[in-house]
Parts: structure tokens; C-alpha cells; sequence
């Protein structure tokens, strides 16, 4: 017959009502103290975090634009480029364009460009420009013309003053910056050529204070991932008083597995799945000829939300050993109800990810692998036995 154990269980665990509350008030004040450090803190890096966030958007974006280019271009031709042409398009990320000219501006500018006047960086109208003064000899110390002797035998260059005079026009006119400003009417007739330029991937905000709360949004995501050991130590010592000794060490044995998970499926979330989601949403810009142009509060949004549902998603193994653990599901219901486990890991999937097939393929297939893990994990890793597995009759 079993022995009735001599010490009383629950004696170190013994807490009324009002003293669990209190530890709850006094572990969750000190999590928010955690959160609030953690916010300050984020707010000096998340200027830095919203550029690095941008990084995928903006590759994504010169991908989009290099294709478009050269899509162009071979809708312009009619054939196939040569692979110079793509070359020098994806190397230097310039995009085509077409543009008119007029051949009259054409000749202008060509004229202003190398007419003598525009080498000496002055004006069209000459009117506007002091005339050069004739070679005088001058006093003692006074400037002189071009290349004429000063009185004391110093030449000088071309608008150079020299001694304590005061210097001639010339020398004070500054160069123009702006040639042929006053431009004729427009008229035919045009001549078609291309230009080239550059890629421009920007980031919009619409409206004043969008930028100050992505700011502040970023400050709290950065502050929640620095604080989240110390707030996550707070729950754990709130939840460690209601737990015997045996049952904590299963928490220190799936709290980094669990944390080790979220970080590896938020990681391929953002360094693997946002490439091929974002190929296959402006593939349909391309088709329909639409730019996009991306606002940052929605791009913040939409990447702070898919890493977030992979990092949940992964802790699948976790959740499966838990249900086995304690008698919920056995080994053999998991191997015998994987077709309709696959089915629910598809669902599950369709409502942790934005509206686009690819992403939800792209969890739905790590998935499916963690769940098969997760029946390796029911099977292979001990399970403990309780100490207190021998009762005893009254």
C-alpha cells in the first residue's frame, strides 16, 4: 500500500488571494517600468530601424523598375536586347525614357554650350556685362588692364587686381551661373530621343504627423525587443510561485527552444519571404502598367505583421509537445491525422498572412516540416517523471 508522504506539499506554495495579487501588481509595475525604459531607449534607434526596414521595399522596388526598363525598351524596339543593354541597365540601375525635343531649342542650347561667352562664364545679353576697360597705365599701386604693366612693373593676369587699388569692372563680375534663360516659343519641328536616369526608391508619407508616429512606432517595437527579457522575467516570477520545482524546469528548458523559434521564423520572414511576396504583388503593377508608390505607415504595418505571424507559426513543435505532455493528444492521433493537421497548418496559415498566395505557401511549407519535428519531439524526448506519482489512501 503506497505511504502517505510525511511533509505537506503545497507548504512552500501557500499564498492567500490578496497575496497573489499583490505579487501580480508588484511584477507588473515593474514590466512596465521595463516597457517605458525600453521605449526611451528605442526612440534613439528607430530612425536607424526604419531605414533598415525600408531595405527589402527598396530592392524589391530597383527590381521592379530595372524590368520595367527593359521591358520598355523592348516594346519600343520589337526585339530582343542585347545583353549589353542589360547589363549597363542593372550595373548603373538607370531606367529609360522617351522624350521629345524641339530641333531649334536643340541648336540654341548646342550654341550657348560652346559659343565664347559661355566658356567665359558670362551672360547671353553682353549689355549686361561692364565692357572691359582699355590698357591705361596707372599709379603707383593702381590695376591695369589685360596684361599691361602696373606702376611698379608688376603684370597681372586678366582680371587680376594688384597693389591697394580698387579693382577694375571686369574683375568683379561674377560668372553666370544660368545661360539662355530668356527661352524663344516653341516650335517644330521635334526631334524623339531617350534619356537615362536614375532609380528613385522613396518612401512616402502622406500627411505631417505620419512621420512622427512611424517614429514613435518604431521606438516602441525597438523598446518592446529590448525589454522583452526583463518584462518576460517579471511574468516568470509571478508565474514560478504557483509551480513545483519539477514542473519550472520545463520552463527553463522550452523558454529559449520557444525563443530560438520565434527568432528563426521572423528571421525568414524578413530575409527571405518579403523578396518573393513583394516580386509577386509588383508583378501585377508591371502587367497593369501601374507604378506603385508605397506609403511608409502601410509598408510599417505589413512588416511588422508578417514576421510577427511567422514568429507564432513556428512555435508549432512547442505546442504539439505541450498537448502530448499532458495527455491531450497521444503520439498516434498526430501520425493518424496529418492529412487533416496539413489542412489546418494551410487555414492557419491564410489568416497569419497579408492576401497573397505566396506568403501563405511560404508558412504554410516550414509548417508543415515543424509539425513532422514536432511528432519527433513527442517521440524521442524524455518525459519526466513526477514526483509525486505515488499517492496515498486515507
Amino acid at each position: 500500500m503506497p505511504k502517505r508522504p510525511d511533509d505537506d506539499l503545497f507548504a512552500s506554495t501557500t499564498m492567500s488571494f490578496g497575496d497573489h495579487l499583490e505579487e501580480l501588481r508588484v511584477c507588473l509595475f515593474k514590466a512596465v517600468i521595463g516597457l517605458v525604459l525600453g521605449f526611451l531607449i528605442g526612440l534613439a534607434f528607430a530612425n536607424w530601424v526604419v531605414a533598415y526596414i525600408q531595405t527589402p521595399l527598396k530592392s524589391a522596388l530597383e527590381e521592379h523598375y530595372i524590368t520595367k526598363a527593359i521591358s520598355d525598351m523592348r516594346r519600343e524596339y520589337g526585339q530582343e536586347l542585347p545583353p549589353e543593354v542589360h547589363r549597363f541597365v542593372e550595373e548603373n540601375q538607370l531606367v529609360f525614357e522617351r522624350v521629345y525635343v524641339e530641333a531649334a531649342e536643340w541648336h540654341r542650347v548646342g550654341e550657348l554650350a560652346v559659343s565664347p561667352r559661355a566658356k567665359e562664364g558670362r551672360p547671353e545679353n553682353a549689355a549686361a556685362v561692364p565692357a572691359e576697360p582699355q590698357a591705361q597705365p596707372t599709379g603707383k599701386g593702381q590695376p591695369t588692364g589685360k596684361g599691361q604693366p602696373t606702376g611698379k612693373g608688376q603684370p597681372t593676369g586678366k582680371g587680376q587686381p594688384t597693389g591697394k587699388g580698387p579693382a577694375t569692372g571686369e574683375a568683379q563680375a561674377e560668372p553666370a551661373i544660368i545661360l539662355g534663360q530668356n527661352i524663344p516659343m516653341p516650335q517644330a519641328p521635334l526631334v524623339a530621343t531617350r534619356v537615362w536616369r536614375p532609380i528613385q526608391t522613396i518612401v512616402k508619407a502622406l500627411n505631417a504627423q505620419e512621420a512622427f508616429m512611424i517614429w514613435m512606432k518604431a521606438g516602441f517595437v525597438v523598446g518592446m525587443v529590448i525589454s522583452s527579457p526583463y518584462v518576460f522575467l517579471q511574468i516568470w516570477n509571478f508565474v514560478a510561485a504557483g509551480l513545483y520545482h519539477h514542473e519550472r524546469k520545463y520552463v527553463h528548458i522550452y523558454l529559449p527552444f520557444s525563443l530560438v523559434l520565434f527568432l528563426a521564423g521572423a528571421a525568414t520572414a524578413f530575409f527571405f519571404v518579403f523578396k518573393y511576396v513583394l516580386q509577386f504583388l509588383f508583378g501585377f503593377n508591371a502587367a497593369m502598367q501601374i507604378d506603385p508608390d508605397p506609403r511608409i505607415s502601410e509598408w510599417l504595418g505589413f512588416v511588422l505583421l508578417l514576421p510577427l505571424g511567422f514568429g507564432v507559426a513556428f512555435q508549432l513543435p512547442l505546442v504539439m509537445l505541450f498537448l502530448h505532455r499532458v495527455g491531450i493528444v497521444s503520439l498516434e492521433a498526430y501520425l493518424s491525422k496529418w492529412r487533416m493537421a496539413i489542412m489546418i497548418i494551410f487555414v492557419a496559415s491564410m489568416l497569419l498572412t497579408p492576401a497573397d498566395p505566396i506568403s501563405m505557401l511560404l508558412m504554410a511549407l516550414p509548417m508543415t516540416g515543424l509539425y513532422f519535428l514536432g511528432i519527433g519531439l513527442c517521440k524521442w524526448m524524455p518525459q519526466n517523471k513526477s514526483p509525486f506519482s505515488e499517492g496515498y489512501e486515507p
